[in-house]
């Protein structure tokens, strides 16, 4: 009978007394560590069931050594060479020299998130982020709260549990982690009551939709994908002339965040004021997207409505942290000094793809003192975040030909300092774009740790 490797295994407490573990211990601490042990001992238990060898007790140690120390090392700087400029994995937009000096003196010590300085009495911990908000659009009142997924179910919420909501076939979608539209709507307690087609919706259906249990219209705007050839859909402005007809709110989560509409964005792109300026009562926005500053979920209408979002109970279990808010402030002060060049995501977004080409013409530069392969080419990149779907920018990058790029580019992620790039086919590419001036030579020097484990294929 066959031995079962199982039990060949060596238990927790035998790795963490050898003397490698105990070394360990000392810099990761006990517990983790043993936590680690524990959750590689159960993938060694599982491979030997399939009848792989589990390996020996250095390489499992090895093993929980690397996962603890990813744990211990938290979040992880990344230089992002993927042309994608609000890359949800990389914490989409980068944060303004001001709001990150904001961020800091906050974070140092005390400060007056829930204190009104005049009166000494308690205060609002967002008011100045929502007076900024206010003026920047135009609407009557605002609320901020800690993401847009939580923006939408509060409204939902708070002003139509228990009813009807009228949405098109069209906008039922998925944002990232498979959370759904309607499984958001489900969470609030409303009803959703599908109008019209994928593809074609008109203002005649949510009509012929509306029932004295309709409790508000929800238009979403498909901020991931684009519907095109043989479409419809019914505009902001009538179905907020509908919704008033018929006493009940209409509701827009524009997703992206753009304030006006312009500054290099497709026309199909909705923005904020223009929601408002259709008669939406309230309209709900992200933080990180194009409005360029943290996670947060901006709510901006009526008053009344937002009154009545900022008196319900599960509102305190959306709230922003200190942190959240002294950055946002910030940005909505670049916005409202029209100081928009400061933001990360305004300045890679409106950047002349000339200059970019200079850029990737400096990093091939820096390559090819190591190497010859290493050639600047034409690129496109792209928006992402769930902003300007199918909108891309011309943009130069570097690519390189490797033997195993997928190898190669695990080898660049892992790396210090840390970077991701695109991967196509044969070849790696840098794209230029989402890459700093100051990040230059730091991108050249992980790419020639990745190199070492990798020969270059010449052209």
């Amino acid at each position: 009978m066959a031995k079962d490797a199982r039990r060949e295994l060596p238990s927790v407490d035998a790795l963490l007394r050898s003397d490698p573990g105990r070394r360990a211990t000392g810099r990761l601490g006990r517990l983790l560590l043993k936590s680690a042990i524990t959750d590689v001992l159960a993938d060694a238990r599982a491979e030997a069931a399939d009848g792989r060898a589990p390996g020996p007790d250095d390489v499992l140690l090895a093993r929980a050594f690397q996962q603890a120390s990813r744990v211990v090392t938290g979040l992880s700087p990344m230089i992002n060479a993927t042309g994608v400029v609000l890359h949800t994995n990389l914490g989409r937009a980068p944060l303004p020299e001001a709001a990150i000096r904001a961020v800091d003196r906050v974070a140092r010590g005390y400060s007056d998130l829930e204190l009104d300085r005049a009166t000494g009495q308690r205060g609002k911990r967002a008011t100045r982020a929502e007076r900024l908000l206010v003026a920047l659009t135009g609407a009557e009142d605002a609320f901020v709260v800690n993401n847009c997924a939580a923006a939408l179910l509060l409204a939902l919420s708070a002003l139509a549990k228990g009813k009807q909501v009228l949405v098109s076939r069209g906008e039922l979608i998925e944002i990232g982690g498979e959370f759904r539209i309607p499984d958001i709507m489900a969470a609030s307690g409303t009803k959703l009551v599908e109008v019209g087609t994928t593809n074609r919706t008109r203002v005649t259906d949510y009509r012929s939709a509306l029932t004295p249990r309709t409790g508000a219209i929800l238009k979403v705007h498909p901020s991931n994908y684009r519907v095109v050839g043989f479409t419809a859909s019914a505009s902001g402005q009538e179905l907020a002339e509908l919704a008033a007809k018929n006493g009940v709110p209409f509701l827009y989560d524009v997703g992206s965040g753009l304030l006006r509409g312009g500054h290099g964005m497709p026309p199909e792109e909705p923005s904020v004021a223009d929601a408002l300026a259709d008669g939406a009562g309230l309209v709900t926005f992200s933080g990180d997207k194009l409005l360029g500053g943290p996670q947060a979920g901006c709510i901006v209408g009526r008053a009344d409505l937002v009154g009545r979002l900022k008196r319900h109970p599960i509102a305190r279990a959306m709230r922003v942290d200190k942190l959240q808010v002294a950055a946002l402030e910030q940005v909505l002060v670049l916005h409202a000094t029209s100081r928009r060049d400061e933001l990360p995501v305004a300045r890679m977004i409106r950047e002349p793809a000339t200059s970019v080409h200079a850029r990737a013409a400096r990093l091939a530069q820096a390559l090819d003192g190591d190497l010859e392969g290493a050639h600047v080419v034409k690129s496109e990149s792209a928006v992402g975040g769930g902003s300007a779907p199918g909108t891309t920018m011309p943009s130069w990058g570097v690519r390189l030909t490797v033997a195993d790029p997928p190898a190669f580019a695990a080898r660049l992620r892992v790396g210090s300092p840390a970077a991701i790039c695109r991967v196509e086919r044969e070849a790696v590419v840098f794209d230029a774009r989402t890459v700093t001036d100051e990040e230059v030579p730091h991108l050249t020097r992980a790419i020639q740790y990745a190199l070492e484990g990798d020969d270059l294929v010449e052209d």
